[in-house]
């Protein structure tokens, strides 16, 4: 169920207790990390991290009236997400998904449970903050805006 919350703050305020922490730590650690120029917000009733459209007016191609989305951060059911749309596995922004998969490893024996941009924490304990915040530093917006754009090009030539 999506949530009806319009700040990050209100979201966090809505979750279950063993969540509250949890996703509170997440999201300022991803503020604190996240290069100059992206913004927080709620987007598709998660916590979003966003290129406004003041740096990027056409917005998210699915629907311009939405800022381009970057990052974005839930609490499921089962589990925390955390979406990061520059890990796609085919194609990552700058090699971080390759890094990501190596550094994984130093921070947790658990393996990771890993869709293509998603990645899922069913264990609270063992969610690996700092490495949350070494991979919100790694790409800054016009890094971003360029592979997005490179992305939309290319997905009309496959076929």
């Amino acid at each position: 169920m999506q949530s009806k919350a319009t700040t990050p703050e209100a979201y966090i305020q809505e979750l279950p207790e063993e969540r509250k922490e949890v996703i509170a730590e997440m999201h300022q650690l991803i503020k604190n990390n996240l290069p100059k120029g992206f913004q927080e917000g709620m987007h598709y009733g998660m916590i979003g991290y966003t290129v406004p459209h003041a740096l990027y007016p056409g917005g998210y191609h699915c629907d311009p009236k939405q800022p381009l989305p970057f990052m974005s951060l839930a609490s499921q059911k089962n589990y925390v997400s955390l979406y990061h749309m520059g890990m796609y596995p085919e194609e990552s922004v700058n090699g971080i998904y390759e890094w990501f998969l190596k550094e994984y490893s130093k921070y947790s024996k658990r393996k990771l449970d890993m869709g293509k941009c998603c990645i899922r924490f069913k264990k609270m304990d063992d969610i690996p903050y700092p490495l949350i915040g070494e991979l919100a530093k790694k790409v800054k917006p016009d890094e971003w805006i360029q592979y997005y754009e490179q992305a939309i090009k290319n997905s009309g030539k496959k076929k």
